[in-house]
């Protein structure tokens, strides 16, 4: 089938390339001619495990091009709709690249002699947007469906090639509904054809499924962060706590891992785009506790500055502390709403003396001029002479570093395990005062 992508940021440039790999004819189309320029020579603009190496082989192949013409979309089948929506001052999503995207396909719409030509959109955005935007691409005679997305930074390739499951939302007229479904399958064929399950219901509904995940992650991380207080102040383990009632089939064992918080483009950005919209539909009290859930994950950031506090002395001027890791997560460079950076920006605010090292991240920052912290291009360095070590993203390169190592290296064998990802024996067996988030 011939496709359309509508932006190649994280998520376009994965699923262009990931539909290309399934044998689809992909054009993905972006304003920004650097980008594009750069994906036309098979190199990812960002890090992501396996993305450049399929990106590579399917612009190779000529199956995957990219280009800022929004005229290479005509007589395309199926055209993705895969920019991003920030957040707006006010907290609710900015569709400002949604609409532009559907205006500047509205013109090359209509064109497919192959069969039904279906718009569908990928972006989390607010209920309500689809039903809005079908009024738009109506008069084209083109069908819209609303296909969320569901990517995890770092496993983003298989989350699009190896889903959990698939989301269709359709429109209420049944042909109309039926006809896009069909389109849908024979694309994702090879993946129906595994077993995955696909869901098909209105447009609303699928709408709130990616942004109601995220919500219920996101409270999920908090709730386990706020035990991890309760646990500092009890003299109770929350590792040990976590396991326990992870057992039960309710709840569950994942998410439960106690740290500094949860950060991205996507969780911190969604919650509040939620309570917006909750707002503006009159309801704002039934997502009122997604308030505690944003002030939950910085509070247990702050936490980590005070126990440093406590095992430092009051005053941390001159005191050099080395942050492993500077993205919102491991196997990303994504940095926004990292709460190892934010932990950063904390200590320089003490005036401590900061260095921050982080595998893929380290390099983008390096590249930054005024940044208020130094950026080591190797843990040896980050770990040189520093007071105080914290973890703040779960690298495999941290958590196995071999602390014997780092005892060698450090001014003062103190660790605040922000991830509680470490070996915790290890480092006390190497002389470390290991410190973990709720742990004793």
């Amino acid at each position: 089938m011939r496709l359309s992508v509508i932006g190649c940021g994280y998520l376009g440039a994965v699923h262009a390339a990931s539909m290309a790999e399934l044998g689809h004819t992909v054009v993905g189309v972006d304003v920004d001619a650097h980008k594009v320029e750069r994906l036309s020579q098979g190199r990812a603009p960002f890090f992501e495990p396996d993305f450049e190496e399929i990106l590579r082989r399917n612009v190779e192949s000529g199956r995957l091009t990219f280009t800022t013409d929004y005229a290479a979309i005509a007589g395309a089948q199926v055209h993705f709709i895969g920019v991003g929506t920030p957040q707006s001052e006010t907290g609710a999503a900015n569709l400002t690249y949604v609409d532009a995207a559907v205006a500047g396909m509205l013109p090359h719409l209509g064109q497919c002699t192959d069969g039904v030509e279906v718009v569908a959109g990928k972006s989390t955005v607010p209920v309500g947007t689809a039903a809005r935007l079908a009024e738009q691409i109506a008069p084209t005679g083109v069908t819209l469906v609303w296909n969320p997305e569901f990517l995890r930074e770092g496993f983003a390739v298989k989350d699009t090639l190896d889903p959990d499951r698939m989301v269709y939302g359709l429109p209420d007229d049944e042909q109309a509904a039926a006809d896009a479904q069909a389109v849908l399958d024979e694309l994702y064929r090879p993946i129906i054809e595994a077993g995955k399950p696909r869901l098909v219901m209105d447009y609303q509904t699928a709408e709130l499924v990616k942004i109601s995940a995220n919500a219920f992650l996101a409270t999920k991380i908090s709730f386990i962060n706020a035990m991890a207080q309760i646990c500092d102040a009890a003299g109770a383990d929350v590792t040990a706590l976590a396991g326990a009632i992870g057992l039960d089939d309710r709840i569950g064992k994942r998410f439960l891992r106690a740290g500094i918080g949860f950060g991205g483009g996507c969780l911190p950005k969604d919650i509040r785009a939620f309570q917006a919209r909750a707002n503006e539909l009159g309801v704002g009290q039934a997502l009122g506790f997604l308030a505690e859930v944003d002030k939950v994950n910085d509070a247990v950031r702050h936490s980590v500055v005070d126990t440093a506090r406590r095992l430092l002395g009051e005053e941390l001027e001159g005191k050099r502390v080395a942050i492993l890791g500077a993205a919102f997560k491991p196997d990303s460079d994504d940095m926004r709403n990292s709460p190892a950076l934010d932990l950063a920006q904390e200590f320089v605010g003490l005036s401590a003396s900061v260095v921050v090292m982080d595998p893929a991240a380290g390099p983008i920052l390096a590249d930054r001029d005024g940044l208020p912290y130094e950026i080591a291009g190797s843990i040896e360095e980050a770990l040189k002479d520093a007071d105080l070590v914290v973890l703040g993203t779960e690298w495999k390169q941290f958590t196995a570093f071999a602390p014997s190592k780092a005892a060698e290296l450090v001014a003062r064998r103190i660790v605040i395990d922000g991830r509680n990802a470490l070996p915790r024996e290890a480092w006390k067996d190497a002389g470390f005062t290991y410190v973990g988030i709720g742990r004793r």
